[in-house]
């Protein structure tokens, strides 16, 4: 294992970790709002895994690329989702005659 190797090893550990604490202390008030930021940087990471997997050989880039594309692109689209759904509980109801 390369120094490299082991530093990024360790961030992204680190970053795993502190990632789940936040989330789990955000309150319910205020997730609508994160998720729209959350689905503006998920945005940004699915240009990034475009431009890394664009090369036509496979190798261990194309294919985290690839799968990077994915996670992001569905939580884009179930970001959305969601928050369309909470923002259909704002709406008033129509009062049928």
């Amino acid at each position: 294992m390369t120094t490299a190797l082991l530093a990024s090893l360790f961030v992204f550990v680190l970053a795993s970790f502190v990632g789940f604490e936040v989330i789990n202390k955000v309150p319910p008030t205020l997730h609508t709002p994160l998720m729209s930021g959350a689905n503006a940087i998920s945005g940004i990471a699915v240009i990034g895994a475009l431009l890394i997997s664009g090369p036509k050989d496979w190798n261990i880039t194309v294919i985290l690329g690839l799968i990077a594309i994915v996670l992001a692109t569905i939580n884009v689209v179930g970001g959305f989702l969601v928050t369309d759904r909470m923002l259909q509980m704002f709406k008033k109801k129509e009062v049928k005659a």
